[in-house]
């Protein structure tokens, strides 16, 4: 691990609509000049696009990960990542890429460990289903209950935070649940500092990965948290 280095990872699956213009966005000038070096590590699950191709053209290095899954991209990217920091987002353009530098700030001046984002907060017309935001509301309210964490969108996937937090953290989901179970054993089990900041989120590049099976997604999320109240 490289002291004064930030690690950026992008999970992507047939995102090639989306994929250059999310890296050419992170403002690698800003971070370098506030005294990081710049990762940014695209983990491919699998892409039958241009993905890879429209990555590497991007600046990023690109690992392939032929186990599907969303958790699964993001443990192979955390054992990659050489930055004392991480940062996450999708590949889609969803989440702020360019607000990374203002995130980094507030994690280093607030002594945070873990920062996560509100997508809700400023949430641009038609960037959620209005389906989405009610399974997201019934796990905001699951968290709260079952963990007493006061996170308003404990699923957003954009997150800012000490790698050294990582070998504490007991991370089972290899799929979905990954976006909660990391905060929950940040926050919750391992007692870090933490805060959850507003962000834009903004209608996606190239169709969801979603579609017909959303519900199923929820269901799943809300049974891991369950799960992960009763065995840790």
């Amino acid at each position: 691990m490289t002291a004064n280095k930030i690690t950026i990872i992008i999970p992507a699956l047939n995102e090639e609509d989306g994929i250059e213009r999310t890296i050419s966005a992170i403002p690698r000038p800003e971070l370098e000049g506030m005294g990081y070096k710049v990762q940014i590590l695209v983990v491919d699950g699998g892409s039958e696009d241009s993905t890879r191709e429209r990555a590497i053209k991007a600046g990023a290095e690109v690992i392939i990960e032929p186990r599907r899954g969303y958790g699964r991209a993001y443990k192979t990217g955390f054992a990659h990542a050489e930055g004392d920091i991480i940062a996450t987002a999708d590949a889609d353009g969803t989440y702020p890429v360019e607000d990374i530098p203002s995130l980094v700030k507030t994690l280093k001046e607030e002594n945070l460990d873990f920062l996560t984002t509100n997508r809700f907060a400023f949430m641009e017309k038609g960037a959620m289903s209005f389906r989405n935001k009610i399974g997201n509301t019934i796990l905001y309210l699951a968290m709260r209950i079952l963990f007493r964490l006061k996170m308003r969108d404990p699923e957003s996937g954009m997150w800012v935070f000490k790698k050294n937090i990582l070998g504490k953290a007991k991370l089972g989901s290899d799929t979905w649940p990954l976006s909660h179970e990391l905060k929950i054993e940040a926050c919750y089990f391992n007692k870090c500092r933490w805060k959850e900041v507003p962000i834009q989120y903004k209608r996606r590049f190239g169709k969801t990965k979603l579609l017909g099976s959303g519900w199923k997604v929820g269901f799943t999320d809300l049974f891991h948290l369950i799960k992960k109240r009763m065995i840790r």
